[in-house]
């Protein structure tokens, strides 16, 4: 079988098996739509390219072929009400299928694609239409999102653009009339062409200090998540992968569109309306899922749900990122599936930066070794290489040039990109450690770490041991001003339901803290809450909790 990738990248692999070195060949006019979704469409028209569920759990199932010819309907019904190259294109679609043919035809026009979560309400699409310059929107009909949209229109004149998933919206297109156009897509050429290094995607990040940024990528992106496909993932190009993210977030552009596709696989998607640990087992055995990858909550949950009742026969890998992997996860879906979780790291800005990939042999807990596609350092707050064992910001060096799968930069943000990029690095914001054996230990943001009498503590660790104790549904480690230590560590903790806040439970949480990790890093101060503040993308707000202590 032609696999069409492989004119694209490089590899040295060790005799066990191992990713040891990886470079790419990226012609200047690469677009992963023509170059590898339509070529795929040429070679194996009938080739799987996804196996869609709806929440009512009907079916549809695309080749390459139908992403190939529905994506040109898109793009000429686009092009028809004025889409040009270089325009910013917002598409708020969940899980729907719609996304992957919008999302396919904006790249073959040279438009700029702007995932985003049906979650956002009208302040929040006021900032982001304003400061990315948006000038259209496909937007999602469930739920109130189109609601909160269009109140935020009345105050942005910008748009040309305005479609829904469906007709009968009054001032909105009917996106599925795309089925009216032609399916002949014809590769712009010359100016109206894009160029690798022409914009693509850009995502909002999360925004946990400030209003979030937007982390621009170019057309080399794409298939720079080869290596998250192929060596984190393992994902099976005759299989088919699972990845549980909405489109609105970058973990979609990780597991359910370009690595695996630039592999010619199959990706699996579940277009639910709410999550239900069942049904997602479900769905892995009757489709007979082959690579899976969650975060380790939907793990947790999957735990609970007894995971014997399920036929999981069928995974053959699976993987996590996105928050701590406590050992008891670890170790049960070990025993249900045979198979350890491979956990990795990554940012919006960047591919799979730290992970472990095929043939190494995990440490739970571990985030893992460097992705050989970037190099990897550890720096103290001066810029200095730092000893094994000490905590230092991940960064990636940039002496030999950006490599592929790092952002171009924030877009319409100088001075945040010449910060994030100063000193010839670039600066993840996050903190780590590395172990004997290269292992890297994730610690938590730059700005998330506690000073207390001398000691340096990261909350991700004591986060990961107070997540193992039955009383704890939720819960973000903070540092607390203290006279005497300077700071000492704060649990803000949510009960499961069937505990209630006690003195008596403080103590028992803090004794197992102690016994579970350094006895330095316990918390000295417990607050019980019933609900956590976050972000939009559901990450905890620890700055809203620091000033509560700050302030008071």
């Amino acid at each position: 079988m032609e696999m069409i990738y492989k004119k694209f990248v490089n590899e040295t692999i060790t005799e066990d098996g191992r990713l040891e070195k990886i470079s790419y060949n990226v012609p200047d006019n690469f677009n992963f739509a023509f170059d590898i979704v339509d070529e795929w469409a040429r070679v194996q028209p009938d080739r799987k390219a996804m196996v869609w569920v709806g929440n009512d759990e009907t079916e549809r199932i695309f080749t390459f072929s139908d992403i190939s010819r529905l994506s040109n309907k898109v793009a000429n019904m686009l092009v028809s009400r004025g889409v040009k190259k270089g325009d910013k294109v917002m598409l708020v679609l969940r899980r729907h299928y719609e996304f992957w043919l919008a999302v396919i035809a904006l790249h073959k026009i040279g438009a700029v694609a702007i995932p985003a979560t049906d979650q956002l309400k009208q302040k929040d699409f006021e900032y982001r239409f304003s400061a990315a310059g948006v000038t259209g929107i496909i937007c999602t009909t469930d739920g109130e999102v189109l609601q909160e949209a269009e109140l935020a229109l009345k105050t942005y004149g910008d748009m040309k653009l305005k479609m829904t998933r469906y007709g009968g919206f009054e001032g909105w297109e009917d996106f599925s009339r795309y089925e009216e156009y032609s399916d002949v897509f014809e590769r712009p050429q010359g100016e109206e062409g894009t160029v690798k290094d022409d914009l693509m995607l850009m995502y909002f990040t999360s925004g946990t200090t400030a209003y979030p940024k937007i982390a621009a990528h170019d057309y080399t992106y794409a298939i720079a998540h080869y290596t998250t496909a192929r060596w984190w993932h393992n994902v099976d190009p005759d299989g088919i992968h699972f990845t549980v993210s909405d489109t609105g977030w970058g973990k979609a552009a990780w597991g359910k569109l370009y690595g695996q596709w630039t592999l010619g696989a199959c990706i699996f998607t579940f277009d639910f309306d709410k999550f239900d640990q069942h049904r997602i087992l479900k769905m892995i055995e009757k489709y007979r899922i082959t690579t899976f990858c969650a975060p380790p909550t939907i793990y947790r949950f999957m735990i609970k749900a007894d995971l014997s009742h399920y036929d999981l026969s069928s995974l053959k890998y699976i993987t996590t990122a996105g928050e701590a992997l406590n050992s008891e996860v670890f170790n049960q879906m070990k025993k249900a599936t045979g198979l350890s979780l491979m956990e990795g790291f990554g940012q919006t800005e960047t591919t799979l930066t730290v992970a472990n990939l095929i043939g190494t042999t995990p440490k739970p807990g571990s985030m893992g070794l460097p992705n050989p596609q970037y190099d990897v350092v550890l720096l103290d707050s001066d810029g200095n290489p730092i000893p094994r064992g000490e905590v230092g910001e991940i960064c990636i060096d940039l002496k030999n040039g950006k490599p592929l799968g790092l952002f171009a930069g924030y877009y319409r943000g100088e001075e945040q990109t010449a910060e994030a990029f100063r000193g010839g690095v670039y600066h993840t914001g996050d903190m780590a450690w590395q172990d004997e054996d290269g292992y890297f230990w994730y610690v938590g943001r730059t700005d998330d770490l506690i000073k207390s009498s001398g000691y340096r503590i990261g909350p991700f660790e004591i986060e990961s041991v107070l997540m193992q104790h039955p009383a704890v549904l939720e819960c973000a480690v903070t540092g607390a001003p203290d006279e005497i230590r300077g700071q000492v560590v704060k649990a803000t903790i949510v009960l499961t339901k069937g505990y209630s806040p006690s003195d008596e439970l403080k103590k028992e949480i803090q004794e197992f803290v102690k016994n579970a990790t350094a006895p330095y890093k316990y918390p000295r101060i417990i607050d019980f809450v019933t609900e956590l503040p976050k972000t939009i993308s559901g990450k905890i707000k620890r700055t809203e909790l620091r000033k509560k202590d700050y302030n008071n």
